[in-house]
């Protein structure tokens, strides 16, 4: 569990920096969107990781790898969002905006610790498509959930969802580089 605690931070860092530079970049522009436009985001790179997964061709000079992180970084959007709500015009600093994603990192971390704990570590043992299949059933549950105005019955909310989407993301990246 040690070696994952820091296979786990050393994923995030990578995250973590690039949200940072791009928030340089961008701004929080990002907080002007709803929650099921990020998830359509999310969607849209796990779709992509799918479709590569099963093509021998590629067309666009971009891996599995980058996608994941677009969907750890915008998962952690959607957590923030989540929290704060929409506004109408980007209202986050660099350093605030980053408090936010550690925050989220944070949590998300513990849960998957509580259940890495319970499940003794299964996930090392699972397929790389195997976590792109999890995050897209996790997506089409999140999607439900949006559907029926964030109203479940049994389930657990979008927000752990989100969470879950961090962590397999996060075992993806973790199998890469130790694969290397």
């Amino acid at each position: 569990m040690q070696n994952t605690s820091k296979q786990y931070d050393d994923v995030i860092e990578k995250c973590r920096s690039l949200f940072i530079n791009k928030m340089s970049d961008y701004g929080s522009a990002w907080r002007i969107l709803r929650l099921p436009s990020l998830t359509d985001q999310i969607f849209i790179k796990a779709q992509r990781i799918r479709q590569l997964q099963q093509n021998t061709t590629r067309k666009v000079d971009e891996g599995e790898r980058s996608e994941f992180i677009g969907i750890i970084n915008y998962s952690i959007m959607a957590l923030i969002q989540l929290e704060k709500g929409v506004v109408e015009q980007p209202d986050l600093s660099t350093p605030k905006a980053t408090e936010l994603y550690d925050k989220h990192v944070a949590i998300t971390k513990k849960l998957m610790e509580d259940k890495n704990h319970d499940y003794g570590e299964a996930w090392r043992d699972m397929r790389i498509s195997s976590l792109t299949d999890l995050i897209l059933q996790k997506l089409l549950r999140v999607k439900q959930i949006e559907d029926n105005k964030g109203k479940t019955l049994v389930s657990e909310g979008i927000d752990a969802n989100y969470q879950d989407m961090i962590n397999y993301a996060v075992f993806a990246l973790i199998h890469f580089e130790t694969k290397k």
